[in-house]
């Protein structure tokens, strides 16, 4: 079976990564989501082997332990997330590159494993100020759910340095042409 490409995106919540990935996806670049799966339970409108395979935090830790994740990580105590190799699989046997959205230790992981048959991109937001505007702008969570997040955004941006580029998502329509030359790049160039 022949190998595809790798593209890693990682970002803080409400950096605008869902939207970018989205734009890919949309694109002429024969790139498809990896779906990843988690021990959550689905939110309203999600679907197992659509959005995550849902799985009980019981079958992930068996899956952990029969070595079935590329990588795996527990984001918030109790949730797992992590990346099928049976994923990967399917995709490159369409003949399709991978593209993830993970959480950055994931990103990092990943990168690790796939080294240069992947691309990793970083999206930032402009600050942290911005950050918390967007997601209090959303409306989707309590306040005490955003604080944690922006925690966990302060430590996630930290990591930034260690993916091979950085997109800055100050304009939005300019972060999502930013990122589709770059993966365009990457994905044309036969050498790497």
């Amino acid at each position: 079976m022949s190998e595809g490409k790798v593209v890693i995106l990682s970002a803080p919540s409400g950096a605008g990564k869902t939207t970018i990935v989205k734009n890919l996806l949309e694109r002429d670049l024969k790139l498809e989501f990896s779906i990843s799966a988690c021990s959550r339970s689905p939110r309203a409108g999600e679907k197992n082997g659509v959005d995550y395979y849902f799985l009980s935090p019981a079958e992930f830790k068996k899956k952990i332990d029969a070595g079935s994740f590329i990588e795996w990580e527990e984001v918030y105590e109790g949730n797992y997330y992590g990346t099928l190799k049976s994923e990967i699989q399917r995709i490159w046997k369409k003949g399709n590159h991978v593209l993830f959205e993970v959480d950055v230790k994931g990103g990092i992981n990943l990168k690790n494993y796939f080294k240069d048959n992947a691309l990793s991109v970083f999206i930032k937001p402009p600050s942290i100020e911005d950050l918390r505007k967007r997601l209090v702008d959303r409306s989707t969570e309590p306040i005490e759910e955003i604080e944690k997040r922006m925690k966990r955004a302060e430590f996630e941006i930290s990591f930034s340095g260690k993916f091979d580029k950085i997109i800055i998502n100050d304009v939005l329509e300019d972060a999502k042409k930013k990122t589709y030359q770059l993966v365009k790049g990457f994905l044309q160039n036969k050498g790497k």
